[in-house]
């Protein structure tokens, strides 16, 4: 069975392509962006396989 690991991670507006982009490098996969919890940008879910 597959396991998987989460992280968040902020995601600022102004550099959107590039955090993403940063993120799938490293083998994250981008599940959900919500409003944060100020109410002010965004927050993204990523997983990606255990090792």
């Amino acid at each position: 069975m597959q396991k998987w690991e989460y992280f968040t991670a902020p995601i600022m507006i102004h550099a959107t392509q590039q955090i993403l982009n940063n993120f799938g490098e490293d083998g994250w996969e981008l599940v959900q962006i919500v409003p944060g919890p100020d109410g002010n940008g965004l927050v993204g879910y990523f997983k990606r396989p255990k090792a």
